[in-house]
């Protein structure tokens, strides 16, 4: 077990009342006005110095790797969001300091990266991104006492292991899986389904819920099969798909291969109708795939920039030439806002954790509230029509 340099404000403030107190009766000095001046010069500015201490926030995302984009959007959602939590006093008039680090979505990385945010003495952690890197990293946190809140890692596993300082700001696959099936079936009602993965933690996770509210509606699933991310050639895919009359295919992973899967399939003639969630639904997908984007169908959480009550923050994030549509944006700027809640309380991870699981806290998102386990009470996802140019709308 390492040994943690932990935040506790009244420790700090005792310990140097205690220094100034043990210097005056140890040196036995007579001060003169002049001295007692320095001397109350000095208090003041301890308490003045302690009073501004920076809290540090571990924000750990994807900023390289082929998934980097949704790692821009965690930074510019938490950047925002310290920005205006410090513009209005931060945390009883301490700002708060991001520190970034890398994980790529790996999770070997991501363990690695977990060890530098305890050795670097960070208590409270916006993170990681991807399920595969979030659950090392969470079994890292959890022995060390710090608290997580991810504003993007859905697999339901994170939250089923009796962890008391993981939260999440974002729904589980449990959620979108069926909102996924719900509309196939009630919207779209297609005759031969495929079903297709990644092969990760994610977009198996996501896959297999999918497939399984299928079944409950006696879907004809005609075949179940993983990719390997990172490939680029799919016309072994597309050549099954057309032989297999698919008319309908959820796919479960990131936007690297649904882009070129689209633009493949379409360059083959093929009309199926596509699906992903919202790993897909990246401005990249769009580059990657161009006109053959346009009709995807997306589940993920609402367009939280089309709230009018968000206005200032989306004007405030375009001025610096940055995109406020990216949904993890929005959950990241939530997941700091729960934890400025938590901190008004207590600077104990532990403390911080039970009281967001007991109370309601008001964010960008809405009101949200977490259940026992960490997770959200109530989060719903919607289904959207990709297009494009990168952007969504609610699905028809």
């Amino acid at each position: 077990m390492r040994e943690l340099h932990t935040y506790n404000r009244n420790k700090a403030l005792h310990n140097n009342i205690t220094i100034v107190v043990i210097t005056i009766r140890m040196g036995k000095v007579r001060m003169n006005m002049k001295g007692k001046a320095l001397l109350a010069g000095c208090i003041a500015l301890a308490f003045s110095t302690m009073a501004q201490a920076d809290i540090k926030v571990a924000v750990v995302g994807a900023m390289s790797g082929p998934v980097a984009q949704y790692g821009d959007q965690e930074f510019t959602g938490a950047e925002q969001a310290v920005a205006d939590i410090n513009a209005k006093g931060g945390i009883k008039g301490e700002k708060l300091q991001i520190v970034k680090y890398d994980d790529a979505c790996d999770p070997k990385q991501a363990v690695a990266v977990a060890n530098k945010v305890i050795n670097d003495g960070i208590k409270y952690v916006i993170g990681h991104l991807c399920s595969s890197s979030t659950q090392p990293a969470s079994d890292i946190y959890e022995d060390e006492g710090i608290l997580m809140i991810t504003p993007a890692a859905t697999a339901p596993e994170l939250t089923s292991r009796g962890y008391k300082l993981v939260l999440r700001t974002t729904g589980l696959d449990s959620d979108q899986g069926p909102t996924a099936a719900k509309y196939i079936l009630e919207k779209v009602k297609p005759q031969r389904i495929a079903i297709v993965h990644d092969k990760q933690q994610y977009g198996e996770g996501l896959a297999r819920a999918v497939q399984e509210n299928l079944k409950k509606g006696n879907a004809n699933v005609v075949f179940f099969d993983g990719i390997t991310a990172g490939e680029k050639d799919f016309s072994t895919l597309v050549a099954r798909l057309k032989k297999e009359n698919i008319d309908f295919v959820y796919y479960g992973g990131y936007h690297p291969e649904m882009g070129q899967i689209l633009r493949q399939a379409r360059a083959a003639g093929l009309k199926t109708q596509f699906m992903g969630p919202e790993g897909v639904a990246n401005v990249s997908l769009s580059n990657i795939a161009g006109e053959s984007a346009e009709g995807l169908l997306v589940t993920k959480p609402k367009n939280y920039d089309q709230v009018p009550a968000n206005k200032p923050i989306v004007d405030a994030i375009k001025a610096k030439k940055q995109d406020p549509s990216g949904a993890f944006v929005w959950t990241t700027y939530a997941a700091l806002q729960s934890l400025q809640a938590g901190l008004n309380q207590s600077a104990d991870p532990a403390e911080i954790a039970t009281w967001l699981k007991a109370n309601s806290v008001d964010t960008v998102m809405g009101p949200l509230s977490w259940d026992e386990k960490g997770d959200l009470k109530g989060f719903e996802f919607g289904v959207f029509d990709w297009h494009a140019n990168g952007t969504a709308t609610d699905a028809k």
